[in-house]
């Protein structure tokens, strides 16, 4: 009997057919330094990024890797890594530092798209992690403000990826926005670190758009705009536990500028803390425009120091702008709930609710709201031309019930 176990023992092991059964599988890791990158970041490494993303992308094994190792600073000028590729999922571990030319010098522009720095297009379960760093170098671009005059552009965009999964990674400085995703369903961003000067225009940390059923969480996000931005097209976001500060808050909108038609449906922001920003929770939408956002939920909010915690705009007026002046139309804004707001508030205006006068807020809901002034002094709401109901609420809102 032993002999035979043996025998047993000894087939199942050099077997190849029982052994693949066995293993979880061979990975395809595709190293960027295999394909000629320096990882001095001096050296511009984009054409062997590339070369190991054609690899990492054309591969039909499990899971194929594009590996950008740690202890190594790679430069890369202006880059699309675009699919559809081979393998159900591919995976970007980013475990090494990115950093994106300064603005004077020369930027290597591919096909005058002059709006993304690094953009990953049409890749279906593509993960990116691994713990790196994103680094824009963004301080040579922020005195040129206007966007028409210098083309700041985005540090990283994401484009119809859906079950995207982008985990663990740092983004620093970036030129305008640090990260944009676009039409993504069903995806997964967590523990993110965001960081860029309270001064920095224009550096929304993660903005979303033209996407459903996504998820942010976990994350610490310091820019000098919204922390997160949620626009046109998105519904079913759930944002938990992020904190922001410093920056603009986290924001629907801004929605309707030039008189679009814009829709966002169905957002939860939770257990969510703001130091020093500009605004808490926002709703912003422009004088002129169409469309709706509803069914949004701020929930168990901490404020810290905030200059406007709980603030709508409905009738934001940009006199740069098209089409908004003296136009009876607006962005409708309904079943709205603020519940479990606590914290301290740098006006004396905690709540604004500004809506229009032809298209009012309707079911603006405020419960267990506790705002006290941060030096101590007098606090209050302000509201125009909003219906809905307040219960246990500081300060009071006088146009609700």
């Amino acid at each position: 009997m032993t002999c035979l176990f043996a025998v047993f023992l000894v087939f199942v092991i050099s077997s190849p057919c029982l052994y693949a059964r066995i293993t979880h599988g061979k990975k395809y890791i595709f190293n960027v330094l295999d394909y000629g990158a320096s990882g001095n970041g001096k050296i511009d490494d984009t054409n062997a990024f590339m070369a190991a993303w054609k690899k990492a992308c054309g591969a039909t094994g499990d899971t194929p890797t594009l590996l950008i190792p740690s202890g190594k600073t790679f430069k890369l000028q202006p880059v699309r890594f675009e699919g559809p590729c081979k393998s159900e999922s591919v995976h970007v571990k980013l475990k090494g530092t990115i950093i994106a030319p300064r603005r004077d010098d020369d930027w290597k522009w591919s096909n005058n798209d002059r709006k993304t720095w690094i953009r990953f297009y049409n890749i279906k379960g593509l993960v990116i992690n691994g713990g790196g760093v994103i680094e824009g170098q963004g301080d040579s671009w922020w005195s040129c403000k206007s966007n028409r005059k210098c083309d700041r552009p985005i540090a990283l965009s994401i484009i119809h990826c859906p079950h995207l999964k982008l985990v663990g990674l740092t983004s620093k400085n970036s030129q305008r926005n640090h990260f944009s995703i676009n039409h993504c369903n069903g995806s997964f961003i967590s523990d993110l670190r965001i960081y860029a000067p309270g001064n920095s225009p224009n550096t929304d940390g993660v903005h979303i758009s033209e996407s459903a059923h996504i998820v942010i969480q976990n994350s610490h996000i310091q820019t000098g705009d919204d922390c997160v931005a949620i626009i046109t097209g998105s519904s079913f976001i759930n944002v938990t536990g992020v904190t922001c500060g410093p920056g603009h808050g986290i924001s629907i909108g801004s929605l309707g500028r030039n008189g679009a038609y814009d829709t966002v449906e169905e957002v939860q922001v939770t257990n969510c803390t703001f130091i020093k920003t500009t605004n808490g929770v926002r709703i912003k939408t422009w004088k002129g425009g169409s469309g709706y956002a509803r069914k949004i939920t701020f929930q168990d909010i901490i404020l810290q120091h905030v200059q406007n915690p709980v603030i709508i705009t409905q009738q934001y007026v940009d006199y740069h702008s098209k089409n908004n002046h003296g136009s009876s139309s607006a962005v409708a804004l309904s079943d709205i709930t603020y519940k479990n707001v606590g914290g301290t508030s740098e006006s004396e205006e905690a709540i604004q609710l500004n809506c229009d006068k032809n298209v009012p807020c309707t079911n603006v809901v405020l419960e267990r709201i506790n705002i006290i002034s941060s030096n101590g002094g007098k606090i209050q709401a302000a509201c125009q031309n909003a219906e809905g109901t307040f219960s246990s609420c500081m300060p009071n809102v006088p146009c609700l019930v």
